[in-house]
Parts: structure tokens; sequence; C-alpha cells
């Protein structure tokens, strides 16, 4: 079980995190799609945070003898669909810069057919 101090800190961290992940996303360094699944988690981990008991249910319920493990096993979830859609994202952002690399080696092959033809 944790101390009423743990609880606290875990809060605390929490919370700061959530202000770091306004900030960034203010300042257009996190796109609001990613910032969304970090709040969620954020809140995730607030409500564990406040009623730990809940954790032991969940495991107990799912089958999970510890509620640790359970933390890991949500955690290795969480985690497998950040990958996921990471890879998604970077396969589609690196289709679009192929698409753009080729676009402009084809306007740049225009604009030197134009100049050879002005002289």
């Amino acid at each position: 079980m944790m101390t009423l101090k743990i609880q606290i800190i875990i809060a605390v961290m929490v919370l700061v995190f959530v202000g770091i992940l306004f900030v960034m996303t203010v300042k257009k360094f996190i796109q609001p799609k990613y910032t969304l699944a970090w709040f969620l988690v954020s809140v995730g981990i607030l409500i564990l945070d406040i009623f730990p008991g809940l954790m032991t249910a969940l495991s107990n319920a799912i089958g999970i003898f510890s509620p640790v493990n359970m933390v890991f096993f949500v955690g290795f979830l969480y985690m497998g669909f950040v990958i996921f859609a990471l890879s998604v994202a970077l396969s589609r952002m690196s289709g679009r810069v192929t698409r753009l690399t080729q676009e402009m080696a084809l306007l740049r092959k225009e604009i030197e057919d134009r100049g050879r033809e002005d002289k």
C-alpha cells in the first residue's frame, strides 16, 4: 500500500508533467493529438494514485496476482500502442517526404528547361 507522502509526490509529478505538456503544446513542440494521449495517461495515473485500491481490484479482476505486475502490463500495452502509432506516423511522413522530393525534382527540371528555352 502506498503512503500518503508517496501519493502526494506522484500527484505533484503528474501535475508538473501536465503543465509541461500544456506549455509544449502551446509552443507547438508537440501536436495536440499526441498531447491528448499523454493527458489521458496522466489522468489515469492520477486516478490510480488517488484510489490505490483500484489497481488491486483491476489486477484481481483480470487475473494478475500482483498489482505491480498489473502496472507493468498496462505500461507494456501503452508503450506498444505508442510505438505502433509512431510507426504509422513515421511511415506516413516518409511517404510525404518522398513525394515532396520527387515534386521538387520535377519543378527544378521544369525551371531549368524554361531557362534553356529563354536563351
